[in-house]
Parts: C-alpha cells; structure tokens; sequence
C-alpha cells in the first residue's frame, strides 16, 4: 500500500509519461493483463486508457488491473489512469 507521499511522487513521475496500453470494448483479458505485468516489470510505472466504447469506467478497471497483476492505483484522472508495481530485478524507482 503506497502512503499519500509516495503516490504523490508517482503521479509526479507520471506526469510526462505517454499512455501506453488502453482499455477498449474487449475489456480486461487474460491477453491485456499478461501484457501489462510485463509492462510494469519493465517501466515499474505506466499511464493507460479507457475507451469511451469500454463497459468499464476508469476507476473499475484501474482497481481490476491493479488486482490482477499485484500494482498499486497511483492516480485516475478522467479516462486515464496510473499504475505502479516495483520491479523484481531490476527496481528504478526509489520511493
């Protein structure tokens, strides 16, 4: 669980972060939650986003994906939202 200074930290790093996966009509699939722990193993943090076609909101999906792949919800602004998990071999980010 990530205290108040930290996420404010990571929403700070996130800031110039480019979306780089989104949520579409599909949903969440084994597909897209395999492919974001990969992301997250390798960038630690990642900015998606939902599509107004999705049938999830931003926040739902934000928390499901954060579940499936053991992240942390840094922040969800609007369509977008912000995940973090340390990574195992090689950590970056120091919080």
């Amino acid at each position: 669980m990530l205290t108040s200074k930290q996420r404010a930290k990571l929403r700070a790093l996130a800031n110039p972060l480019d979306t780089i996966m989104q949520v579409g009509k599909g949903g969440i699939t084994d597909n897209l939650v395999s492919t974001i722990s990969d992301a997250l193993e390798a960038r630690e943090l990642i900015k998606l986003r939902v599509l107004e076609n999705s049938d999830e909101s931003p926040r739902s999906a934000a928390e499901a994906l954060a579940e499936a792949t053991g992240a942390d919800v840094v922040a969800v602004i609007g369509t977008r939202f912000v995940l973090y998990r340390a990574s195992k071999k090689n950590p970056r980010i120091e919080l």
